[in-house]
């Protein structure tokens, strides 16, 4: 994926996950340079037997995340789009968080900034990771006349009763 020039995003597709959290471990072991999943910007829900949401960063169009920044510290990716974050300039003040309307930065588990979905400067090892193991329930969408971005972050609850129901029907209550 060298040179990309594009918008990519990660699209998920929640019936082929798994669980396994190969992508936790994938994204910490390049984060962080060692096997962490609290500190993964990737997580994976599980808040329904059965029913396993990759929840990560969906690049929205209008970026709520870096605008409700207080101190500047977030900003997009010009190669990728992505949200990336200064670590010397974040407080962990949560305001992104708060913006998010899935709340999917997260404030690191030591270090106290937040943390979101950079892409991986554009080869996201959390796709690499799912792809390898065969489950493709993540892919690399890249920006296109025939590709439209209309993905929008939702909360996992909200996910997960949506997956649920589509999975399990009239059923579903009994889980959720």
């Amino acid at each position: 994926m060298a040179g990309v020039e594009k918008k990519i995003w990660i699209s998920r597709d929640f019936l082929k996950c798994t669980g396994c959290r190969r992508c936790e471990i994938a994204c910490t072991l390049h984060h962080e340079n060692r096997i962490w999943p609290e500190a993964s910007r990737i997580r994976v829900f599980m808040l329904v037997p059965g029913v396993e949401i990759p929840h990560l960063c969906v690049q929205c169009t209008d970026y709520p995340c870096v605008e409700s920044c207080p101190f500047n510290a977030l900003s997009v990716d010009e190669r990728t789009s992505a949200v990336l974050v200064d670590r010397e300039k974040c407080t962990g003040c949560g305001s992104c968080i708060e913006a998010c309307p899935g709340r999917i930065p997260h404030i690191h588990p030591r270090d106290g900034y937040a943390l979101i979905c950079d892409l991986c400067g554009g080869e996201p090892k959390c796709v690499e990771a799912c792809v390898n193991a065969g489950y493709y329930a993540l892919r690399v969408v890249r920006e296109g006349p025939s590709v439209s971005h209309n993905l929008f972050a939702r909360r996992p609850e909200d996910l997960t009763r949506d997956v649920a129901e589509n999975l399990y029907g009239e059923k579903a209550e009994e889980l959720i």
